[in-house]
């Protein structure tokens, strides 16, 4: 896998947690800052859209989120997806 196909799994997830509960960048802003996590909806819309931000980050946004359970099988099926889109 490459490093783009990696950016490409965070972006999915995060953006496919985001639409499930009709949250927008400026809520997401919102619900990081109710925890201690200061980043603008537009900083936000930035580095989810390249699929790049830290470890610590991705996992802010995940706890915010309330996201599902992400499983090795479910990564997999996306990275299949993202793979499959390519080709």
């Amino acid at each position: 896998m490459t490093k783009n196909a990696w950016r490409q799994l965070v972006q999915r997830i995060v953006k496919s947690e985001m639409s499930l509960r009709g949250v927008k960048y400026q809520s997401l802003s919102e619900r990081l800052l109710e925890v201690g996590v200061e980043q603008s909806a537009d900083n936000l819309r930035n580095k989810v859209n390249k699929g790049i931000m830290g470890a610590d980050l991705l996992l802010q946004i995940l706890l915010v989120l309330n996201a599902r359970p992400i499983t090795v099988q479910g990564l997999q099926e996306i990275l299949a997806e993202l793979d499959a889109e390519k080709g």
